[in-house]
């Protein structure tokens, strides 16, 4: 029945049936063909969706429209641009650092990248540079929009796994900081060799006036991320907080956006958290099968078998799954169906689940950003008229840097634990 219920799932996946009716297909062909009372199917996907912190999921979303369209994110580009773009190939770094400001607002790869996109790659084609390596750059800073916090698969690894939230956001961000200087190592190196231009230099007053237009956007992470960590309120209740700040500056400070454009920002944030929701329901359908016919235990069991109980090579091919893994399937998705087949093999090891909860999310993250199943670099491909291949080959070197970064938090824990144990 294990066999059954993975190899029709990879069928399914195959023929190209959307990931959240592969994974329900799968379960209910498995359930139907064991004769197993199907009354259970409702219960156990309502089940799966009744956790409180998935209410944080649909809220991070919304933020993360709001940040996208709501004229935030253009202005901490403007003072990230008028505070780094001196230094010789300084858009560059501009657009890792506003990324990392972004994503500690947006908590979604997606929506970094194209905030990021579309406030600045106007600008680094207007003044010289590559719009191929521009939009690579852009889109490999955008996979850290789910590693520093908030960040929605952390949310969903933590309901899974039954870890803290807040610990977790904790762990995210010196991985996430390790990126964007990694990006900024390699950006600062390749704006030399192809001698991009630096940025004139903005007088003090200017500097100023950009401040202050962005402090509304740059105190958004510290009163989400501050109230989360001083116990001023949950991550749930910080998801809702965002909506509402990010809301009230766009609509009454910025005035970028007006009840039209919050109308259609709320459906579409309803929409993909629809979507996130039916797969997590399903999911739990698929888990109960995994652990009904002992799948994980079993994965566990070869794996140390083959490994020969050597945790390095163990780490070493769960990080390969991981990186394979992300390069097919969505996020969301990957992690729903990965963390509960390689929790029991992370237990038996005495591995820490923080961690593994960054290691999982970090190799998903770089899955953003390598085709085929890319999502910044579509995005960045639908801001510059690019098409995916043209993005692809100069990613290849960032990629490579990303999955360093992954390998040294997967081999060095304490980068990973040391915040969430100062708490």
């Amino acid at each position: 029945m294990g066999l059954l219920l993975t190899g029709s799932f990879l069928l399914f996946m195959i023929l190209g049936v959307p990931i959240g009716l592969a994974i329900g297909a799968s379960s209910l062909l498995v359930l139907v063909v064991s004769g197993l009372p199907l009354e259970m199917v409702p219960q156990t996907m309502f089940a799966g969706t009744s956790s409180f912190a998935l209410v944080a999921v649909p809220f991070f979303i919304l933020a993360g429209d709001i940040l996208s369209r709501g004229g935030i994110s253009e202005r901490i580009v403007a003072f990230a641009e008028a505070s780094l773009g001196r230094i010789r190939g300084g858009l560059s770094i501009v657009s890792t650092v506003a990324s990392m400001f972004i994503a500690a607002i947006s908590g979604s790869g997606a929506a970094t990248t194209a905030a990021v996109g579309t406030a600045l790659l106007p600008q680094l084609k207007e003044k010289g540079y590559d719009v191929d390596f521009s939009a690579a750059l852009i889109a490999a800073a955008g996979t850290i929009g789910v590693v520093i916090p908030p960040s929605v698969p952390m949310v969903l690894y933590a309901v899974i796994s039954g870890i803290s939230v807040a610990k977790l956001f904790l762990a995210g961000f010196i991985p996430g900081a390790l990126m964007g200087l990694g990006l900024i190592v390699y950006a600062l190196y390749v704006a030399r060799r192809r001698g991009y231009p630096a940025s004139p230099p903005v007088c003090r007053a200017e500097k100023w006036r950009r401040f202050r237009q962005a402090l509304w956007g740059l105190m958004t992470p510290l009163i989400i991320l501050g109230g989360i960590f001083t116990g001023f309120f949950t991550p749930s209740e910080a998801a809702a907080v965002a909506v509402v700040y990010s809301l009230a500056v766009a609509f009454c400070i910025y005035r970028t956006l007006d009840l039209k454009g919050i109308y259609s920002l709320v459906v579409n944030a309803g929409v993909t958290s629809a979507l996130i929701m039916f797969i997590i329901a399903t999911a739990k359908l698929f888990g109960w099968g995994l652990a009904f016919y002992q799948i994980p235990e079993t994965v566990a069991r070869t794996v140390l078998a083959l490994a020969g109980n050597q945790s390095v090579l163990i780490y070493l091919v769960i990080a390969v799954i991981i990186l394979v893994a992300g390069m097919f399937m969505e996020t969301a998705s990957a992690l729903i169906i990965l963390t509960p087949l390689f929790l029991p093999t992370i237990q038996q090891l005495g591995g820490d689940l923080i961690h593994f909860g960054l290691i999982i999310t970090v190799g998903l993250a770089i899955g953003m950003a390598t085709p085929p199943v890319a999502i910044d670099i579509y995005v960045a491909s639908a801001i510059t008229g690019l098409t995916v291949e043209e993005i692809s080959r100069p990613i290849v070197p960032m990629v490579a840097i990303l999955i360093a970064v992954l390998l040294l938090i997967t081999y060095v824990p304490q980068l990973v634990l040391f915040l969430p144990g100062l708490f």
